[in-house]
């Protein structure tokens, strides 16, 4: 009797701690739910005050100099060869059909990011609820911020392709398979790079990007002063 006593008297006074752990392993648990912070982190989510941020854009400013500078050599290399290595369209129906061709390339790149993405949805219990059950998990994380990223650039650079089609022909077609393909090298430095975080991505956001970002500019020209 004496021991089923002290026994009793134990479990009485460890329940207390057993409900402390479980109230905290609820809170823990609701807290990664909800997006709240995470007991470890990767690179890409460092705290604010470990993140360097005068090596971030200095990282930044040269990585879209380089991107910008290999953008605009294509883009004149093009211009200049293109024509001796193919036909160029000069009929608008022509150029649209190219233009669309040419947009195929992002859509391929899109349509991976979307598989990605839902392949691992479909094999984590974690993420086959959807978005709208809670952020993603640690292996989906990555991936989904890529395939929104790449939602974005391939929408930017469709109307680019569409618009420098519609309004000059020929030579300046040219631009459009050296745009598309700066998309897919800059897609695969994007990814690879992400867990680097902002140094890690950047050479890869403007290669992506900057095709379509010097491209708005020259279509805006070649529209009020002709191509």
């Amino acid at each position: 009797m004496a021991v089923s006593a002290v026994a009793g008297k134990a479990r009485a006074a460890t329940a207390p701690g057993r409900e402390a752990m479980a109230g905290l392993t609820g809170l823990i648990g609701c807290d990664a739910r909800t997006g709240g912070e995470r007991m470890t982190l990767d690179d890409y989510r460092r705290p604010a005050e470990d993140v360097d941020m005068a090596a971030e854009e200095r990282a930044i400013r040269r990585d879209t100099t380089i991107a910008t500078i290999v953008t605009l050599a294509g883009f004149t290399a093009a211009f200049w060869l293109g024509p001796a290595l193919a036909d160029l369209p000069v009929e608008v129906a022509d150029q649209l059909a190219f233009a669309a061709l040419c947009v195929a390339v992002p859509g391929v790149v899109l349509l991976v990011a979307i598989m990605m993405v839902s392949t691992t949805r479909r094999f984590s219990p974690e993420d086959i609820g959807g978005q709208a059950a809670g952020p993603p998990s640690d292996r989906l994380a990555i991936k989904a911020a890529f395939l929104q990223n790449t939602l974005e650039q391939t929408v930017l650079a469709t109307g680019f392709y569409f618009a420098l089609a519609a309004v000059a022909g020929g030579a300046w077609l040219a631009l459009l398979p050296v745009a598309a393909g700066l998309f897919v090298v800059g897609r695969v430095l994007f990814y690879i790079g992400y867990r680097g975080g902002a140094q890690g991505r950047s050479l890869g956001m403007g290669l992506t990007m900057m095709p379509a970002a010097l491209g708005y500019p020259l279509v805006a020209g070649l529209a009020l002063f002709g191509g």
